[in-house]
C-alpha cells in the first residue's frame, strides 16, 4: 500500500489527447459482479472509469524492475483512493468503476481482499482499449494499460486525467475537478 518515495514520474506523451470529446464505444466488459457492463448504456449518467496496469498478488513483492517503469506502481493505492472517496462520488451522483486487462477472477480476489465497493471491469481482450486507442505498455510479455482516468457523461468523454501521478491522489484530483466544474448539476 505504501508507495516508494523515489518512483519516476510519468511524462505526458500525448497518448490520450484524442480522447476528450470522444463518444464511448458500444462495448461490453465482464465485471467483478459476474455481469457484463455495457459502456454506452451505462455511461449515460456521469461515470468515472480509472484504468491501471495490474494489481499485485497478496504477499508477493512488486515484480522485478516494476518500480522503474514510470506510472506502473500504485494500482492498489489508486483503487483504495477511489474506495475511500466512493461515498463522496455517490453524493455528487457519479458512478465509479476501475478497469484493467486482468481477468475478472483475478480482479474478484482483489475486490474481496481490499473491500472495494465498486465494480472493476476486465478488458482482458483489449476491446475497449483498442476502441478508444488507450495507451499501453509491455512488461515481461504482458500488455498492460497505462494509468489514466476518464470522466464520461452522456456517452461522451468530458475529461481525461493522464498521466496519473501520484496514483494514491487520483481519486481526490478527479473528485475536486468534478466539484469545481459542476454547473447546475451537470458535470461536463
Amino acid at each position: 500500500m505504501q508507495l516508494p518515495n523515489n518512483l519516476p514520474v510519468p511524462k505526458d506523451d500525448g497518448a490520450c489527447i484524442h480522447l476528450a470529446g470522444m463518444e464511448v464505444p458500444d462495448v461490453q466488459l465482464e465485471t467483478t459482479k459476474s455481469r457484463f457492463f455495457n459502456l454506452r448504456a451505462e455511461s449515460e449518467k456521469p461515470t468515472v472509469i480509472f484504468f491501471y496496469p495490474r494489481t499485485g498478488e497478496p504477499g508477493e513483492p512488486a515484480p522485478p524492475d516494476w518500480d522503474i517503469i514510470p506510472g506502473a506502481r500504485g494500482c492498489t493505492p489508486q483503487s483504495c483512493g477511489f474506495k475511500d472517496l466512493f461515498k463522496e462520488f455517490k453524493s455528487v451522483n457519479v458512478q465509479v468503476y476501475g478497469a484493467s486487462s486482468q481477468d475478472s477472477v483475478y480482479q474478484k480476489e482483489f475486490v474481496e481482499r481490499m473491500h472495494i465497493p465498486f465494480e472493476i471491469l476486465s478488458d482482458r481482450d483489449f476491446q475497449l482499449t483498442e476502441a478508444l486507442k488507450l495507451p499501453t505498455f509491455t512488461y515481461n510479455g504482458m500488455r498492460l494499460i497505462k494509468r489514466l482516468a476518464l470522466l464520461i457523461d452522456k456517452r461522451t468523454i468530458g475529461k481525461v486525467f493522464y498521466p496519473v501521478f501520484p496514483p494514491n491522489e487520483n481519486a481526490s484530483t478527479v473528485l475536486d475537478w468534478i466539484k469545481t466544474n459542476r454547473i447546475n448539476e451537470a458535470v461536463l
